[in-house]
């Protein structure tokens, strides 16, 4: 069977619908010879008939290796420069209290964005010196929260919230310790809502000039410098951006890194303030599909690293402390997700030409969707998907998965070649949806959210149990 005109340019007729790219699966995911997909030895019918679908299914030795392989690398390339790195792992990406005891047990810190976030962590166990609170709009409930546990910084966003952590910390009777998140105008490329340091956008603080009615000049992130290195309440750390998420070309994070330290700089020079602590931010990308190449961590660690140190030589700064924020790359490639499929349904795409043959697209419908995965319709991001259960030799054919949502937009996988044999029961495995997919998951349409199941030495076991729909009535009163 040809490949589909329907198909993206960037998506290649496979020679054989069975085979996995190794790029987008946990390290441990293989295919066994009889054709059923297994993770760390258990396979994926067991999984189903244990748990049920859809399901969220980690290998907890793959997150652990990549959470080790961000902090060695890292450490290694800024060895010489500030003796190694803080890596803080992202929550926002997924975040439970067994996963954040597996973070601190690999020498990672955790980095948290909410009240409920920080409940999470202090719930595990994590040391309060190891936690970070982000956010543009910290409540004063999370920013009192973060205080009392003695948080080791919260990254403030705007100057109005420096104003908030002194008055609070001056009430607690503690001193804060305050990173500042700044814009460095750097745009990643990336998905518009993703993108995060150019100047048109809720997060930070800017490095853009200003002049005042004086005809003074400085900029917002120069005058947060100033509140927080003036305050009798406020421990000033340092710096932190971040430039966005899913970025593949490591220059980004060189120019922001290159752009700090020249403000550093200048901080020292007009201000005689020093700059103890730099932190990169996250945003490491990771491969969805085959139009995914993301760069080895040890590569991006060096190219940083690089930067850093000639910046610093440059400006004859001693060398500030180094952190950064993974999340995605640490826990999407961990994670697939398993789904059972029912409907399957060919439907005419356009009405062709005479002597022309029709083009058809493959619908295959699975039992969960923009509920468990709203990636594909809020970033138009891009998954594949393999047949899990068997393997087969039926022709690949171009096909959508698509959920059971009343949406037309409730697509999981807008493009992939599934055996043409693909039929109702069969299992589903769509790999890198540890980052975004259970932390971003809704009960639309009244779908309790699946499980999360990580499998280690082939044992598997619930670290998130599955909603019930008993839990979705349990907060209405009428109910």
């Amino acid at each position: 069977m040809p490949a589909s005109v329907l198909a993206p340019a960037w998506l290649s007729y496979p020679d054989s619908s069975n085979a996995l790219r190794a790029q987008e699966w946990a390290s441990d995911v293989v295919r066994h010879p009889a054709g059923e997909l297994a993770i760390d030895g258990v396979s994926v019918h067991r999984l189903a008939e244990e748990f049920g679908s859809p399901l969220f299914v980690m290998s907890e030795a793959d997150f652990r290796r990549r959470a080790r392989e961000f902090r060695d690398s890292f450490n290694a390339a800024f060895a010489d420069i500030c003796g190694g790195v803080d890596v803080y792992y992202a929550g926002k990406s997924f975040l439970c209290t067994e996963v954040a005891r597996w973070v601190i047990s690999e020498g990672l810190r955790l980095d948290t964005c909410s009240g409920g976030e920080l409940l999470v962590a202090e719930r595990a166990g994590v040391p309060a010196e190891s936690l970070s609170l982000h956010g543009n709009n910290k409540s004063e409930a999370e920013l009192r929260r973060a205080l009392a546990l003695g948080v080791g910084r919260i990254v403030a966003d705007s100057l109005s919230e420096i104003e908030r952590i002194d008055q609070l910390a001056g009430e607690l009777g503690v001193r804060a310790n305050v990173m500042l998140r700044l814009t460095p105008g750097v745009h990643a490329h990336t998905h518009e809502f993703i993108a995060t340091a150019h100047e048109d956008q809720k997060f930070g603080l800017s490095l853009a000039e200003l002049t005042s009615d004086t005809g003074e000049r400085s900029s917002i992130a120069e005058q947060a410098v100033l509140a927080v290195h003036h305050s009798e309440r406020i421990n000033f750390l340092g710096l932190h951006c971040h430039i966005g998420s899913q970025i593949f070309d490591a220059e980004g994070f060189a120019e922001a890194a290159r752009r700090l330290l020249a403000f550093s700089a200048d901080l020292r020079d007009q201000h005689g303030i020093a700059v103890s602590e730099l932190d990169l931010g996250g945003g490491y990308g990771i491969a969805y599909t085959e139009a995914d190449t993301p760069r080895p961590t040890a590569e991006i660690a060096e190219q940083m690293a690089s930067v850093v140190r000639a910046e610093c030589v440059k400006h004859g700064l001693s060398a500030p402390r180094i952190s950064i924020e993974p999340g995605r790359a640490i826990v999407g490639p961990s994670t697939f997700t398993l789904y059972r499929v029912g409907t399957v349904k060919t439907v005419l795409v356009d009405q062709p030409a005479a002597g022309e043959q029709p083009a058809e697209r493959r619908y295959i419908a699975v039992d969960g969707g923009m509920s468990d995965n709203p990636r594909p319709v809020l970033y138009e991001a891009d998954y594949t998907a393999v047949l899990a259960n068997r393997a087969s030799s039926a022709a690949p054919v171009l096909s959508r998965v698509v959920g059971k949502h009343c949406e037309s937009g409730d697509i999981v996988v807008r493009d992939v070649y599934l055996p043409d044999d693909v039929a109702a029961g069969d299992l589903l495995a769509v790999p890198a949806t540890g980052a975004y997919c259970w932390s971003l998951a809704s009960n639309y349409n009244y779908l309790p959210r699946p499980a999360v199941v990580a499998v280690r030495d082939g044992v598997p076991r619930v670290i998130v149990r599955a909603e019930t729909e008993e839990d979705l009535l349990a907060r209405d009163p009428g109910a």
